[in-house]
């Protein structure tokens, strides 16, 4: 029997990146994980892209040193563009999508060409934190920066790019640029000469799961890779996640709960309905031809629990997993809080950055443990008003396949298909992502006929909780007072200038 051949999902975030290796069988193997510093202040969100590169160089070195990868699928965090001289160096640090420049140049855009006509050719509604009215910040902003550019590139093909020397980059990717023509699939003429920018500056757009080519000789050597590894296009994080998770029919949706949360449903063509793009859901090409995702998201999924972790959990200090300690905790029965989970302002379907987090029905009886399941039930009230507005555009989820770090709590799991009254099934893969990217690698290069042959052997369900038709009424009860909330309080932050 021939050895297995091992494949690489590398996924680059906002704070760091990790290559995770699986067996063409789906079995996990290695996992190596690097942090970079990410730098927010005076107005300025940004991360070094040479940092970025220095890091994916680091993990792909020491893992490919270890092992003989054959391929390596890789997907990134979206929006965020690098700027290349002639020489590919990065002429300044990268604008993260939180970074509050580009909100003139977004007007302007739409006053050339109308909010409603930029919505159609790229299937999002025109924003500040798209790559497109970044890019005209730096042009307008930084003119003798910008007479040396010679190339723009999102995080995946500016790393592909150094390391193949294949300027090429996914639909779904070049998609949050907000100058994607998403019917085409190719940059649009319209947007980019209103904008005042050449599409030759930009990376050639390909389908996800394209090949690059193999990384550079002379590199591979620097890095003591063993063998020769061919890198993958991929596609933006998201999409590797609904992948990895097996959503690969319409009408299914992964949610995936890291410090964000986002649930990507996939659906057979572009929705007609004007109201999804109006409530801020972006669609996005997914890796059938002919097939599109949206994104309905929270700012702040797991970073809720996180932050209750850092201040308020001071009795469970010490514990090996605070996280399941406080799972144990809590009260069985819905909580009655109404929280607000606007901690980091509001996503979907409000795009309201100046919204704030809000804490409704406090009493002197009031647990800690009451207000850290009522975050849960919180950031699920959001998500569940996102799937809502998402119905009412024809969009509708039977059943949610939930990953990342909230897929580990049964306790959430059950708060979710309670609140939403649908199936919740947790997936196996901890690394859904990198999971999804070898699925993408593995395809593209033979290892699979196609995407239903890889998801045979790497998605892996772990558990489903279905409703509890008591709670569910229950907390139907709360989720109706829940969806005025936002407007009640919003108002109250304005006039407090909080």
């Amino acid at each position: 029997m021939s050895e297995k051949k091992l494949l690489g999902g590398l996924d680059i975030g906002t704070t760091g990146c990790k290559l995770s290796v699986y067996r063409e069988d789906g079995e996990f193997v290695y996992n190596k994980y690097i942090e970079y510093e990410v730098s927010r202040h005076g107005g300025a969100h940004e991360v070094d892209a040479e940092m970025i590169f220095a890091a994916v160089c680091e993990v792909i070195g020491e893992v490919c040193s270890q092992y003989e990868v054959s391929a390596i699928g890789v997907t990134s965090f979206g929006e965020t563009f690098v700027a290349l001289d002639k020489d590919d160096n990065a002429l300044l640090h990268a604008m993260l999508y939180t970074d509050p420049r580009g909100l003139e140049e977004c007007r302007m855009l739409c006053d050339m060409l109308g909010e409603e006509r930029i919505t159609e050719i790229s299937g999002a509604k025109p924003h500040a934190m798209y790559s497109i009215a970044k890019i005209m910040w730096l042009k307008n902003n930084m003119p003798e920066v910008w007479a040396k550019v010679a190339r723009i590139t999102l995080v995946v093909d500016y790393v592909i790019y150094r390391l193949t020397g294949t300027a090429q980059i996914d639909y779904s990717l070049a998609a949050r640029t907000g100058a994607l023509d998403i019917r085409n699939k190719c940059w649009s003429k319209e947007i980019f000469d209103a904008a005042g920018v050449d599409t030759a500056l930009m990376s050639k757009p390909v389908p996800s799961g394209t090949t690059a080519g193999s990384i550079k000789p002379a590199l591979a050597e620097k890095l003591g890779i063993l063998g020769e590894v061919k890198m993958v296009t991929v596609s933006h994080d998201q999409v590797a996640s609904a992948v990895g998770a097996g959503i690969l029919t319409s009408g299914e949706a992964v949610d995936g709960t890291g410090t964000v949360e986002c649930i990507t449903p996939m659906f057979d063509s572009i929705p007609e309905n004007k109201d999804l793009y109006k409530d801020n859901y972006a669609v996005v090409p997914y890796v059938f031809d002919g097939t599109y995702v949206c994104y309905a998201f929270s700012f702040t999924g797991g970073a809720t629990l996180k932050w209750f972790r850092d201040n308020f959990a001071g009795k469970f200090e010490g514990a090996e997993n605070i996280y399941a300690e406080l799972d144990k905790a809590i009260p069985a029965d819905p909580t009655g809080l109404l929280i607000l989970p606007h901690f980091a302002g509001a996503a979907t379907p409000y795009m309201d950055n100046g919204s704030r987090a809000a804490i409704l029905g406090l009493t002197l009886e009031t647990t800690a443990e009451d207000i850290y399941k009522a975050l849960m039930e919180g950031v699920t009230y959001e998500i569940m008003l996102n799937l809502e507005r998402l119905a009412a555009a024809g969009i509708v989820p039977e059943q949610l396949y939930a990953t990342g770090g909230g897929a580990r709590s049964d306790v959430w799991l059950q708060i979710k298909a309670d609140i939403t009254n649908r199936p919740v099934t947790a997936m196996c893969a901890k690394e859904v992502g990198a999971a999804g990217s070898c699925m993408l690698a593995g395809t593209a290069t033979g290892l699979y006929a196609d995407l239903h042959e890889a998801a045979k052997v790497f998605v892996k369900e772990r558990i489903t909780y279905k409703p509890d038709p008591e709670k569910a009424a229950q907390y139907t009860r709360y989720y109706n007072a829940y969806r005025s909330l936002y407007n009640a309080v919003r108002p109250i932050v304005e006039e407090a200038g909080l």
